[in-house]
């Protein structure tokens, strides 16, 4: 809104009328035994679904006792971990056998996942003029709003948007998984060049690069990255792929789904889901958090420095004053989150190589110290590191700028979307529709002329 001033006092007049009329007592939600947030009393979700993509187990019920218990993932049932070793060992990329598992239910043949490997290189290229005219001419400083936008955009370049015929949803997630790392790559360069001054590299995707190659050959104006350094970004993708029906972006997007709007309509609100922080931005607060700690410790070797610095973030008299130690605890992750298990293993090479490793240490005498020093504080709570905790750490000594963390968040995710909206629109049946109980008060209309 264009001269903001002139009228801030009626602004101000507008947001006290907000907070006299509609505010809503914590209380009452409490009274009304409303499930804020669609969480039970004891913090585990409210069943809304069932879905056969991915699994997150964090604790066990018995006798309606939640028990803490060693954290897995399992995409269609396979084990993460699994995946994991077995690239390993094979030394190869796993993140196309990812999307290809999680989106078809199954794992590629080699045939199959050769043939999947070749549509995806093919649609990686964004369409004729859609750089220059969607990308480049209305560039954005926040580059998850550019996504969103050029996600939205697609719908224009697509001969048959509205279709939700099974074929048509998997043709439009298929260039969806190839194509999002590429607007990502070319929103970050418009960003770069209009918004922060730097030099414009514009790089076309490489039919031989796997997608994790592709990204680091994108962002990069010489196009130079080592293997490790593609390994752990493919290992970053694998990991935040898919993460069940309940996070909040795949609820979103099984909830637009349910509607039955477009593909993109879909997508580009679950990217507004993942945009927020308390969701995809969580690794940014991380690594804000680390700078916090840095500022006021005179050695960040020093546990016990470490130690009162945690209970000052707890006791909100540091950093952002939330009491939150930023990359600590899970809605559903309990003794450990595997992802955060997994990535802090190649975080620890990563830091060894880069001469980071007294870095490293702080993150991990975080981990260990302030489970005990929470409940120390604010009593018993089981809690571990999650994901957010290594993601951040491990993109900044891949040299990844920060505004690219949560894109890739949104890169990674692409096909975990995809699914659930195919699953939702071909089996979920009805519009999603939870109860809202009205608490306003009975009010008669008063004529205009009588109004104060």
């Amino acid at each position: 809104m264009e001269n903001l001033e002139l009228y801030r006092d009626t602004l101000d007049k507008w947001c006290d009328m907000i907070r006299n009329n509609s505010g809503i007592s914590p209380e009452k939600y409490g009274n009304d035994k409303v499930k804020r947030g669609l969480r039970n009393s004891d913090g585990t979700g409210v069943l809304a679904g069932l879905t056969n993509i991915g699994n997150v187990h964090g604790y066990v019920i018995s006798e309606d006792e939640k028990t803490p218990d060693e954290g897995s993932l399992s995409y269609r049932g396979i084990d993460v971990r699994d995946i994991v070793n077995a690239c390993r060992k094979e030394g190869r990329f796993g993140y196309e056998e990812v999307c290809y598992l999680i989106m078809f239910g199954k794992l590629p043949t080699k045939q199959e996942l050769i043939d999947f490997n070749e549509l995806v290189s093919t649609q990686r290229p964004v369409p004729y003029n859609f750089r220059e005219d969607v990308i480049m001419k209305a560039p954005s400083p926040d580059i998850m709003n550019k996504l969103s936008r050029s996600v939205l955009t697609m719908y224009s370049y697509d001969t048959n948007p509205d279709s939700t015929d099974l074929l048509n949803m998997i043709r439009q997630s298929i260039t969806l998984v190839s194509r999002v790392p590429t607007l990502v790559a070319y929103a970050y360069q418009a960003k770069r060049h209009y918004y922060d001054g730097k030099s414009l590299y514009i790089h076309n995707p490489q039919k031989e690069l796997s997608t994790a190659e592709n990204f680091l050959y994108m962002i990069r104006s010489d196009n130079k990255f080592t293997r490790l350094e593609a390994e752990i970004l493919d290992l970053a993708f694998i990991l935040h792929a898919e993460h069940g029906g309940g996070n909040n972006s795949a609820f979103t997007t099984r909830v637009v789904s349910s509607s039955g709007t477009d593909t993109y309509a879909a997508i580009g609100a679950a990217i507004g889901s993942l945009k927020g922080p308390k969701h995809g931005g969580a690794n940014i607060r991380v690594m804000g958090m680390i700078d916090d700690f840095k500022a006021h410790l005179t050695d960040i070797t020093d546990r016990d420095q470490i130690a009162e610095h945690i209970r000052r973030i707890i006791k909100k008299e540091s950093y952002d004053m939330s009491g939150l130690v930023y990359g600590m605890g899970h809605a559903i992750y309990t003794l450990s989150d595997p992802r955060a298990v997994l990535l802090k293993e190649k975080a620890r090479e990563l830091a060894c190589e880069t001469g980071n490793m007294d870095e490293f240490k702080l993150y991990e005498t975080i981990e260990e110290l302030t489970p005990e020093i929470f409940a120390e504080l604010k009593g018993n709570k089981t809690m571990c590191a999650n994901v957010d905790m290594y993601s951040g750490f491990v993109y900044k000594m891949l040299h990844i700028p920060v505004e690219l963390y949560t894109p890739l968040f949104a890169v990674s995710r692409m096909a975990g979307w995809c699914a659930h909206r195919i699953e939702e629109t071909m089996y979920g049946g009805k519009i999603i529709r939870p109860a809202y109980k009205s608490v306003s008060k009975k009010a008669e209309y008063i004529n205009i002329e009588d109004r104060v």
